[in-house]
């Protein structure tokens, strides 16, 4: 059986290693000490490994980010950081910092380092420390912040879980009353896990000793040996290979669960997940490697369910569960930069206000919606300051002194050279408005419009055909018939069909084949009157406006003057486009757009403006009735946040 400490159980790990003995660990937790380099070394408890799994998936839930280990420079402590690392880093989640404590660290020396910690933003902390250290640590914290933690309740902790069965109950009476008998105390804890793994490893030696049925060590020790001094000559034990291979085969119930040793090492079952509360630790939630985290045992809901765990405790005494950062103490503030503009304040308003012989900013709009939206979902705190500037041109920004820049500045691939964009938050493209006028072509004969020629005809056939073939179906019929003349009978019949188009028709019908036609040409007539009243009536009723200008090479025939946003690249734009310099003119607000296009290019105003298509559809919410946007759009990359 190992002895009590990592440090300890790894020396006699590797003498029991070179002497072909099993040594039966429980208490060995670190991953450290592996089975794959020591064959003879059992683990009879789970590996701290074990818990960096859950660790990860329990920080996943929460949308945690960032996580700061805190352990011990040991053996037991750095055991876990590999495979700690490994289980964040596949969640996303970063590890902005670490906290190693000497096992023999100072009160002063531990005081430093969470001191150091108070001025990062993360505030989850996972602690693996050994309890004599760890006590130190809660210390230390209460002595911090007594609001927050408070003898580190609120605390989430993964434990091995132990089924509270009735073997376990009568092992912890009859432990507690041997235990209160050989130390004369009043007060006995609760046997730990570890007793409970200790309990199982003597167990599962006996079985395995009994399966070898050996009665002598038969220790086989080398001539010339000194047992006491030279240990590279130790002896070999050739009864340790059997009883190794007795310990891994051996399983039964246990009471810290199923003993079955997996790859040298007690498989994992179930991990529990506790709160601390006050002075102890209440069950909120277990984990699986099947299910992962699940409120029950019994239960399969997984953690994508809302309530997947009990209510828990936060530090704080809080039941919200907490970002998981704060405002750094020591961080700079992001200046962020915002382009004042003249028009168009929807997007963005900066108001100035006099105040104690200062003036102050205020900021608003679309764009700065949009960016404090984006900043307060971060998983971090980014303390902000906006700072409104005036330019003449969007470049000059790269000259300015700010981290960003938040506005109307669209993703150019010139400006990438001098700045970095993040994602598009607008519809890209750039087209032009231009005055509606009325429709010079109506005229009397407006009500042939809603058909075309060739369906007037066809329909006109229609008739006809119609008529023609439910009279020679109503030949005999004397309502269609009679004594009438060969022309009266074909106006009767040509009526009977175009009288289906207003009212129902007085001959009677005797066959049952033209009952058939005319209710097929009856359905025709139906969808016909209606999709022709249809479109007259929208002809009749909404006023026709058509566009002064259709596409650009009328505006560049014409020499036309066109217009464009102050400080906007669209200027640029439209010199490509083909435009001279001279016909450009330099626009503001919606209502200098109304009023230049009202205008027109021979009055001191424009034929069309270009710009882009979020400045586009403002003016048109406004002014609908008088403009339109015509032409194709050239697409942009967007409007997009500014990286200095």
């Amino acid at each position: 059986m190992g002895p009590l400490t990592t440090v300890e159980t790894e020396f006699v790990a590797y003498l029991c290693n070179r002497s072909q003995v099993p040594l039966l660990s429980f208490s060995a937790t670190s991953p450290s000490i592996s089975p794959i380099h020591l064959s003879f070394f059992v683990r009879a408890n789970l590996k701290d490994s074990s818990q960096s799994i859950p660790i990860a998936s329990f920080i996943q839930h929460y949308g945690w980010r960032q996580a700061v280990p805190i352990y011990e420079e040991s053996a037991f402590g750095s055991g876990i950081i590999p495979s700690l690392v490994d289980a964040l880093q596949s969640i996303g989640t970063m590890i902005p910092d670490r906290v190693v404590i000497p096992t023999e660290a100072s009160d002063d020396h531990i005081d430093d380092k969470l001191h150091r910690l108070m001025t990062l933003q993360t505030r989850v902390f996972v602690v693996h420390i050994a309890s004599r250290a760890g006590f130190s640590v809660a210390d230390v914290l209460d002595l911090l912040d007594q609001s927050v933690i408070n003898a580190m309740e609120g605390v989430i902790g993964f434990r091995p879980y132990i089924a509270l069965t009735d073997e376990v109950k009568s092992f912890s009476q009859r432990f507690k009353e041997r235990f209160r008998q050989d130390n004369l105390v009043s007060e006995v804890a609760d046997p730990t896990i570890y007793l409970l793994w200790a309990y199982d490893a003597v167990w599962a030696l006996a079985m395995a000793n009994e399966m070898v049925k050996e009665t002598s060590p038969n220790f086989v020790i080398p001539e010339h040996s000194n047992l006491f001094t030279d240990l590279s000559t130790i002896g070999v034990s050739l009864t340790g290979p059997k009883l190794l291979n007795a310990i891994l085969s051996t399983t039964f119930g246990g009471l810290a669960g199923n003993f079955r040793v997996v790859e040298g090492q007690l498989h994992l079952v179930v991990l529990e997940i506790v709160n601390v509360v006050g002075k102890g630790a209440r069950s909120i939630g277990f984990w699986t490697p099947d299910e992962g985290i699940i409120r029950d045992i019994s239960s399969k809901d997984s953690s994508d369910s809302d309530n997947f765990l009990r209510s828990i405790i936060w530090p704080g005494d809080s039941t919200v569960p907490p970002k998981g950062w704060v405002e750094p103490t020591n961080g700079e503030v992001l200046r962020i930069a915002v382009p004042m503009k003249t028009g168009f304040t929807e997007f963005v308003d900066v108001s100035k206000t006099a105040q104690n012989d200062a003036s102050t900013s205020t900021i608003t709009g679309y764009y700065i919606d949009v960016s404090k939206s984006v900043l307060e979902k971060l998983p971090y705190a980014v303390p902000y300051e906006f700072f409104p500037i005036s330019i003449d041109s969007y470049n000059d920004l790269v000259y300015q002194k700010f981290d960003a820049v938040v506005g109307d500045v669209t993703i150019r691939a010139n400006r990438t050279n001098y700045v970095e964009f993040k994602m598009p938050y607008t519809e890209s493209g750039v087209s032009m408005i231009v005055p509606l006028q009325p429709d010079s072509r109506q005229s009397v004969w407006i009500f042939l419009k809603p058909l075309s020629l060739e369906l007037w005809l066809t329909s006109l056939g229609f008739f006809i055909f119609t008529g023609f073939v439910v009279g020679i179906i109503e030949w005999n019929n004397q309502e269609f018939r009679g004594t009438l003349g060969l022309g009266d009978q074909l106006g009767v019949i040509f009526y009977f069909a175009f009288s289906t188009l207003v009212f129902a028709h007085k001959e009677k019908l005797g066959s049952n084949l033209s009952r058939f036609v005319v209710i097929i040409w009856v359905f025709v007539v139906l969808i016909l009157t209606s999709s022709y009243t249809a479109s007259l009536t929208s002809m009749l009723t909404v006023q026709q406006l058509q566009p002064s200008v259709t596409n650009i090479n009328q505006l560049l025939k014409q020499n036309d003057y066109v217009g464009y946003q102050h400080g906007s690249f669209v200027k640029d734009f439209q010199v490509k486009l083909g435009f001279e310099e001279a016909k450009l003119r330099n626009l503001t607000t919606a209502d200098v757009y109304a009023d230049a296009l009202a205008k027109g290019s021979t009055n001191g105003g424009v034929a069309a403006i270009f710009d882009e298509i979020s400045y586009l559809m403002v003016f048109l919410s406004q002014f609908c009735d008088k403009y339109t946007m015509v032409g194709p759009i050239y697409k942009t990359d967007g409007f997009g946040f500014v990286s200095l």
